[in-house]
């Protein structure tokens, strides 16, 4: 009698529990839709604000597709999980926002739910945009608002089951959401605090720069210990960088703005488009970034600048003359190519930044030069002369592999790659 009772109390326990549970999951209701605002009830002042936001928040460079209007949607975002494809964020009454009231604006940027009540799924970082205030939310509605609606209905998102199950994200939510804008730390200059508000709420950095666990939210344990965007490796900030020189303020502040600094050379990949938009925004908010990301610190036993810079140009190729022979075959098969392809600029007295100092060459794992071998670096608008042409139709996937493997083993005194296999398939995989 009594383990029947016991059972019983668990049964009900469990249905109370679970009742409980899927009432929290679907306590979302629908937002009264509006007729879409005419962009004359905005002032000018809040309109050019909000632009300025969506610029420090790349909402253009998530919600555009190749070839698409600005804002529309369809970009396909590559997860474990299957293709998430971006919304159409133009005040469109059917198929973007234009029905949207502010007030359901804001309820998807602080808690991820949609103006009909469904749930976002966190690839729109709304764990990190929940800490915009409601004045920069109001600022951020009102730039969109005053955008060409345009008329496109992006692919529907389909994921592998049972992530597919939107309520599945009330979990989520519950477990890794934590909503409201941070206090302005009163230790720190106004600098410093805008930066942070920035980095960590709009900006979103860390949702890049950070590992990820197996439901996908930052571990925040390893915040800014390195993440991937797209494919690429996002680099570790702060002391867990591995760059060879230290990141200081104004290395930061010529990166953000340029895209480039002699330390550390050019952007690639998934960062370009960031670098571009901070390109148009006011000097003072890169400024303030650059100031909360070098508080972030750098690695213990980092080394001065000028002496790890000369011992970077000692490794150059032609360096010493002729170049030493590798012993790993494949390093010997990717010297050859390299003499080939690359050593015409990048040598000793070439190029003004040593090899051994990219990110490229020195990261965690080999993604970064794999795609930069094959598609080449297309510079940002502040460093139009630091192209390089891709690689990619005149290599083989062998010689790309031979290639990595030697410029890690030539530049660096890191340990060897060894998945770049691996790695040079899965850039050569077609984009979705």
């Amino acid at each position: 009698m009594r383990a029947a009772q016991l059972l019983f109390g668990i049964v009900v326990a469990g249905v109370i529990v679970g009742g409980g549970a899927l009432a929290y999951a679907m306590r979302y209701g629908a937002i009264d839709p509006i007729t879409p605002p005419n962009p004359s009830t905005f002032d000018r002042a809040t309109v050019d604000k909000g632009k300025t936001l969506a610029l420090l928040g790349d909402c253009a460079v998530c919600h555009t597709r190749p070839g698409g209007d600005p804002f529309s949607g369809g970009l396909p975002l590559k997860s474990p999980y299957g293709i998430i494809y971006t919304t159409n964020i133009t005040p469109d009454p059917d198929t973007g926002i234009g029905k949207w009231s502010e007030v359901a604006f804001k309820r998807a940027m602080r808690e991820g739910i949609d103006n009909e009540g469904h749930y976002l799924y966190p690839a729109f970082p709304y764990d990190r945009f929940t800490k915009t205030t409601d004045e920069d939310i109001h600022a951020l509605y009102a730039f969109l608002m005053s955008q060409k609606p345009v008329k496109y209905e992006a692919p529907e998102t389909a994921l592998a089951f049972p992530y597919g199950i939107r309520l599945g994200v009330a979990a989520w939510n519950f477990l890794y959401l934590k909503q409201g804008p941070d206090a302005p730390d009163a230790s720190k200059d106004a600098a410093w605090n805008r930066g942070r508000y920035i980095v960590e709420g709009l900006g979103h950095c860390g949702s890049c720069h950070s590992p990820r666990n197996f439901m996908g939210a930052e571990i925040l344990a390893k915040v800014y210990q390195g993440g991937d965007a797209e494919g690429w490796a996002a680099p570790a900030l702060g002391t867990h960088s591995l760059a060879t020189i230290g990141w200081n303020e104004a290395a930061y502040v010529n990166y953000l703005i340029d895209g480039w600094d002699k330390n550390h050379g050019v952007t690639a990949g998934p960062m370009t488009p960031v670098i571009n938009d901070l390109a148009e925004v006011n000097e003072d908010e890169v400024y303030a970034i650059a100031k909360y990301l070098a508080s972030l610190g750098t690695p213990a036993g980092a080394k001065p600048a000028e002496q790890v810079y000369a011992a970077a140009k000692e490794k150059e190729y032609g360096a010493v003359t002729p170049p030493p022979t590798m012993k790993d075959p494949a390093a010997q098969r990717g010297q050859a190519i390299f003499g080939r392809l690359c050593a015409n600029c990048h040598k000793a007295g070439g190029t003004p930044v040593p090899m051994a100092l990219y990110s490229t060459v020195v990261g965690p794992n080999p993604s970064n030069l794999i795609h930069v071998i094959i598609d080449g670096v297309r510079p940002p608008k502040g460093a139009r002369d630091k192209s390089m042409p891709a690689f990619g139709a005149s290599v083989t996937d062998a010689d790309i592999a031979d290639l990595a493997t030697y410029i890690r083993a030539q530049f660096t005194d890191r340990p060897a790659w060894t998945d770049i296999a691996a790695k040079v398939a899965e850039a050569r995989a077609p984009k979705p």
